[in-house]
């Protein structure tokens, strides 16, 4: 018998923008390795799915590992799921990724929602050659990091918290204020916002818009 671990893609907002396939192998795998099981257990209860959630978030994946790794070699298979798109982009599962392949279990990609791909289609700006950067360092390093985008002559997606998006605009305006940016608020979600122009014409958009939310903010390659 194959162990078999997927990695599996959820909806980064709307629960209708999960795959059929997605639902097949969540409701088929034997248990689901998941980042907050609250979360999950949301997504699992809208579409009827009863199955065993095991927690594996960035606090406690690294001393998770064995237990998930024994219990995939006990069963068929598990899929993996994060909070909201893909395991392993800005969120928890590369270390169980890893470890499972090391141990010869196969993985299977089962593909959906990502918000780095959702922001870059509707960005208006070139996806030939794209960085993604995830969230930026908070402190140590940011700095060293900006300056490093500012000569980026491809497309680049960073993501950003609530807490820090206004900090990153106003970052954005230091260290490269002609750079076309554009703001997706919320994307796929009841009050999704997208925001377009430079630093400079964001931050004058900010006190009439709602600052709420997770962001993903592209910006236009160096020209």
């Amino acid at each position: 018998m194959e162990n078999i671990l997927y990695v599996v893609s959820t909806p980064i907002g709307n629960l209708k923008d999960i795959t059929l396939r997605a639902l097949d192998v969540l409701k088929e795998a034997d248990f689901i390795a998941c980042e907050d099981t609250r979360v999950s257990s949301n997504l699992l209860k809208h579409y009827d799915i009863h199955k065993e959630l095991i927690s594996v978030n960035a606090f406690n994946e690294k001393n998770k590992l064995d237990y998930v790794i024994t219990r995939i070699k006990q069963v068929n298979s598990a899929a993996l799921i994060s909070d909201a798109g893909t395991p392993g982009f800005s969120d928890p599962g590369l270390r169980l990724i890893s470890a499972a392949i090391k141990e010869g279990i196969k993985i299977v990609p089962i593909p959906g929602p990502t918000a780095m791909a959702a922001a870059l289609t509707i960005s208006g700006l070139p996806l030939d050659s794209f960085l993604f950067e995830g969230f930026l360092p908070q402190k140590k390093g940011r700095q060293k990091k900006l300056k490093e985008l500012a000569e980026e002559e491809r497309t680049i997606v960073v993501y950003e918290s609530v807490y820090r998006i206004e900090k990153l605009i106003n970052e954005l305006n230091e260290y490269m204020p002609d750079r076309h940016v554009v703001v997706c608020r919320e994307l796929t979600k009841m009050f999704e916002e997208t925001w377009r122009g430079t630093p400079a014409e964001i931050l004058e958009l900010l006190p009439q818009k709602t600052i709420k939310g997770e962001f993903a903010v592209v910006l236009a390659p160096l020209r």
